[in-house]
């Protein structure tokens, strides 16, 4: 019976997996063929290089990506793993094909420049996003991105992402288009690409998190709770200067409660030591289950 629920279990995941490099290879198809590749500036990722071939030479985007990824994918393979390598083998093929010939049957947007941008920036991020939750990606680039992560995992996905395509995206201008504008629509896409897959993978589950340094730290916790619903935790620390042993209150809550958490503290003690900070994600009781 228990092999039975795994392997059903592994069935479910694998068809969830193909669902979602399925969505999320047609929105980097659309966004880089269907607006970059008319709009004439430089794609980000190894689509990027793959779309520096097409403007060239007119040879197909997702052949090229797919080619351009046998070397990267077997110099990465140690680093990355056998279950990562297999699936974005998987990925790089459904996203291959969608892109030379899904779409292509899809009308080509010939407005704005800028709208193209936009719209290649927020499309390809979504697509990536929802391909690296999936714990897969679409190879090339993205191996090499990903391998960094690995051994600097204090570094946003995000980050990495820009700094990468940022340099793909130079090399796409200076070999295609030659001029100032693509270099710029090509960083505001790069921007946006990092963006909304920082904001995909972790931005749903960001908040805020407090440190408050008061003489009533019981009292703030009690409001905390009262007023928003959240719990708090009591840190140990002293005071360099008065050498005072203190309660530091932590607490994490999203966006809009920690409004009315400074003004509670405000409240209390006018006097208080209060730091805000940003939170990428929050996991546990109360937000989301590991």
């Amino acid at each position: 019976m228990a092999e039975k629920m795994t392997i059903k279990k592994k069935t479910k995941k694998f068809i969830l997996d193909v669902i979602m490099d399925i969505i999320g290879g047609t929105l980097i198809a659309v966004g880089t063929y269907n607006f970059a590749a008319f709009a004439n500036f430089p794609m980000v990722g190894l689509n990027g290089i793959a779309l520096i071939f097409y403007q060239l030479f007119g040879t197909q985007i997702g052949l090229v990506a797919m080619l351009l990824n046998i070397p990267i994918a077997i110099f990465c393979f140690r680093i990355l793993g056998r279950g990562f390598f297999v699936r974005s083998v998987r990925t790089i093929i459904i996203t291959s094909v969608i892109m030379d010939y899904i779409a292509p049957l899809f009308p080509v947007y010939e407005g704005d420049r800028l709208l193209a941008a936009i719209c290649t920036g927020v499309l390809a991020g979504l697509g990536y996003a929802l391909i690296y939750m999936r714990d897969s990606s679409t190879g090339g680039a993205d191996f090499i991105m990903l391998s960094i992560k690995a051994k600097n995992p204090h570094i946003s996905l995000g980050k990495i992402t820009f700094t990468t395509d940022f340099i793909i995206v130079l090399i796409g201008t200076l070999i295609v288009s030659k001029n100032v504008d693509s270099l710029i629509y090509g960083v505001i896409v790069t921007y946006l690409l990092s963006i909304v897959v920082d904001k995909v993978m972790y931005g749903v589950d960001s908040g805020k998190l407090t440190l408050i340094v008061t003489e009533y730290p019981e009292r703030v916790a009690e409001q905390i709770d009262a007023l928003t619903g959240r719990g708090a935790t009591f840190l140990k620390a002293q005071g360099s200067f008065s050498q005072d042993e203190k309660k530091v209150v932590l607490c994490a809550c999203n966006n809009k409660q920690m409004f009315t958490i400074r003004n509670a503290v405000k409240e209390i003690d006018d006097k208080a030591f209060v730091i805000i900070m940003e939170s990428n994600e929050v996991l546990g009781e109360g937000f989301k289950p590991h």
